[in-house]
């Protein structure tokens, strides 16, 4: 990719995650502050229905709604499945309209701080994750990359350049001035950059960057009926991005018997605790530290 034509700021794919959704009530408000000279940029409320109503979803999670074959299958017509084919026909599919990077704008219960999310290790997204860590120390960079982009159920799928912006914690169907106000400044962050890799003005340089690899997801634990019978452990609790050493607090029953972690090495968890998990058996992530050059 040797020019950026068309960006799209994505707010909203979660209803009840109001942070980017009011970012693109701004933005189109006053487009004046995401326009640049030398692409076009687009914002769009992916979930508008679940937006009103306050609710991540009507029907089914709309950023579980972007594998191919679901986008290319007429039965499926739910009103997120719906939803996420007009995305698709607006932002992936439609030469005069298709995006060449999309931001997705999401926020988390959890305290993840400012997080980027990464669905591929593409080098323009390496290297302007690694700029937005450089410029803000409370980045982190989280990749959960596919092996291919027919396995990306996001709304990132629809592009192979851009990321999502996970920025937490906060309460769901709420907003939060100073996350408001730094997710704001990174999107502003973006723009800038992909205007002067437009221009050139970019300049190639050795940099690392601090990445956290997803491994794998753990549940609560639950009895065989499947109700939970543990929380998370108070000392692991808002310990996102922070490690997790073999014998170490993970949760602690009704009873409060503490049960420990026991995985065979380090882990660093994140998306600890998040409330729109559970309904998907999630009670973390669990990712790999890493540092890599670029």
């Amino acid at each position: 990719m040797n020019q950026i034509n068309r960006v799209a700021i994505v707010g909203g794919t979660h209803g009840n995650e109001f942070t980017g959704a009011y970012l693109i009530q701004k933005f189109a408000q006053f487009p004046d502050l995401i326009t640049r000279q030398s692409f076009e940029t687009v914002t769009l409320l992916a979930n508008p229905n679940a937006f009103a109503a306050g609710r991540r979803y009507l029907e089914k999670d709309l950023n579980r709604c972007f594998l191919q074959q679901d986008l290319q299958d007429p039965t499926l017509n739910s009103y997120e499945e719906l939803q996420a084919k007009s995305i698709h026909d607006t932002l992936g599919s439609n030469r005069n309209k298709q995006a060449d990077f999309i931001l997705d704008l999401h926020s988390t219960t959890s305290n993840m701080g400012l997080t980027i999310i990464l669905v591929n290790s593409h080098p323009l997204n390496l290297q302007l994750a690694a700029y937005l860590s450089q410029i803000s120390p409370l980045v982190r960079i989280y990749r959960c990359s596919f092996k291919s982009i027919t396995e990306n159920q996001f709304v990132n799928s629809l592009c192979e350049l851009g990321f999502a912006f996970e920025v937490g914690p906060i309460a769901q169907g709420i907003l939060k001035a100073t996350l408001f106000q730094q997710t704001e400044e990174l999107v502003y962050a973006v723009l800038n950059y992909l205007e002067r890799f437009n221009q050139g003005k970019i300049a190639s340089t050795n940099e690392t960057l601090i990445l956290y690899d997803h491994l794998s997801v753990v549940d609560y634990p639950k009895q065989q009926d499947g109700k939970i019978f543990a929380m998370i452990h108070p000392e692991l609790q808002d310990k996102d991005y922070q490690a997790l050493n073999p014998g170490d607090p993970m949760f602690i029953n009704f009873d409060n018997k503490t049960i420990v972690y026991k995985g065979a090495s380090t882990v660093w968890p994140i998306f600890i605790n998040e409330a729109a998990y559970y309904e998907k058996g999630i009670a973390m992530c669990l990712t790999q530290k890493q540092q890599i050059n670029i």
